[in-house]
């Protein structure tokens, strides 16, 4: 039986990569999926592909008021959320001798602010028993050159889940963290040859991941199968930062 079967799910930032395939999976396992995109043709473009139902919505993760908006179409359609992805994110390298506060801001306005306000405009359709997956990283607890800004901002998601699993747990919704490492995304499809090399040397199975294998396991913490791990965070990296 689908695990996500009539649940109505929201995903901020669900038009390409990671994103995209968590809608994807959703969809198939019966889940009425809502996307968002800062990008209304990114949106909309994403809801055809998947077809299903599925409904693109323009909204910059950084803007409260397109955050509030979009779980309002999403409450005038079904009236409630059962299973909310934040997974907007960005990021650009800088040295700590070249971050400039525009760096700092958008970094932490998509990546923090988008997941804080997110949450919050939700929190009044979500359901007793209903799922939250924040889409961090393995880079939140690790020190990688030129990304301090963009790892701060994932230590923030991981600190974050613990806080909402504590504030949250008396109207039974969880919280959680799925950790991507290294993935086959757009955006490191454009990554040189030998730098690719160098980033999938370290990892123990050899390879990165598929964006469906990020999908796989937000599915498992956002169905009934996970109804007992709230605060968790779920590493997808091929054993990078476990061994």
């Amino acid at each position: 039986m689908a695990r996500m079967m009539n649940k109505v799910a929201l995903i901020v930032g669900g038009a390409k990569g990671i994103g995209l395939a968590i809608a994807e999976r959703l969809s198939a396992e019966g889940a009425h999926v809502f996307v968002t995109s800062r990008r209304a043709k990114d949106a909309e473009g994403a809801a055809n592909g998947i077809g299903n139902g599925v409904i693109g919505l323009t909204a910059d993760a950084s803007s409260q008021e397109d955050l509030a908006g979009a779980v309002e179409t999403v409450r005038t359609a079904y009236g409630r959320i059962d299973a909310l992805v934040l997974n907007a994110g960005l990021s650009e390298p800088s040295q700590i001798a070249e971050i400039t506060p525009e760096h700092f801001d958008r970094h932490f306005d998509v990546n923090v602010r988008g997941m804080v306000f997110g949450l919050q405009a939700a929190l009044p359709a979500l359901r007793e028993g209903s799922s939250v997956v924040l889409v961090g990283s393995i880079a939140g607890n690790a020190g990688y050159a030129a990304y301090g800004t963009y790892s701060a901002t994932k230590a923030a998601v991981r600190s974050y889940a613990r806080t909402w699993t504590a504030e949250l747990a008396s109207r039974g919704i969880r919280v959680n963290v799925v950790a991507p490492g290294p993935t086959e995304t757009d955006m490191m499809a454009a990554v040189a040859e030998d730098t690719r090399a160098a980033i999938v040397a370290p990892i123990p199975m050899g390879r990165m991941a598929k964006p469906s294998e990020v999908a796989a396991a937000a599915l498992f913490l956002l169905s009934d199968d996970a109804s007992y791990i709230a605060g968790a965070e779920l590493c997808v990296d091929g054993g990078l930062r476990q061994i």
